[in-house]
């Protein structure tokens, strides 16, 4: 078994290893669990996901007025679309979020996290290409989990 956190009701789901993660629902809500895609989430969804999932949570921290941050979205997306459902894929609004902001110490936009086993693994800021994102992701510890 293994504790995926659902990012539209923040319901804790076990998720046999004998299953497909990328196909499991949540228990609660009934949301797919994986999307292929970032999700946006509050700060206490994420303050779950980092404490209580079992997946690697790859974070992006942006604003909609950011110009890097909107060249690098799709670049973001695609990534997600390789690193799903092995590592959980979410974004974070700065500007409807600067309590979740001034927790994380952010300095500038866009800033990625990884987080693994409820602590940070990693951080980087600026945008990137997605081939920057899944190398920089492999580069800190998640070789092994990355496609």
């Amino acid at each position: 078994m293994r504790h995926v956190v659902c990012c539209h009701c923040a319901a804790v789901n076990r998720v046999p290893a004998s299953k497909p993660a990328d196909t499991a629902k949540c228990g609660k809500c009934g949301v797919r669990l994986f999307e292929g895609r970032p999700t946006d989430i509050s700060g206490s969804n994420l303050e779950t996901q980092i404490r209580r999932s079992d997946v690697p949570v790859l974070l992006d921290v942006w604003a909609p007025w950011c110009g890097p941050c909107r060249t690098m979205a799709p670049a973001y997306e695609a990534a997600a679309r390789e690193l799903e459902p092995d590592f959980r894929i979410v974004r974070l609004n700065s500007d409807s979020e600067p309590a979740a902001s001034a927790k994380l110490e952010i300095r500038g936009i866009p800033t990625m996290i990884l987080f693994s086993h409820g602590h940070e693994r990693a951080r980087v800021s600026g945008a990137m290409t997605a081939q920057q994102i899944l190398a920089w992701v492999r580069s800190n510890g998640g070789a092994e989990r990355a496609r």
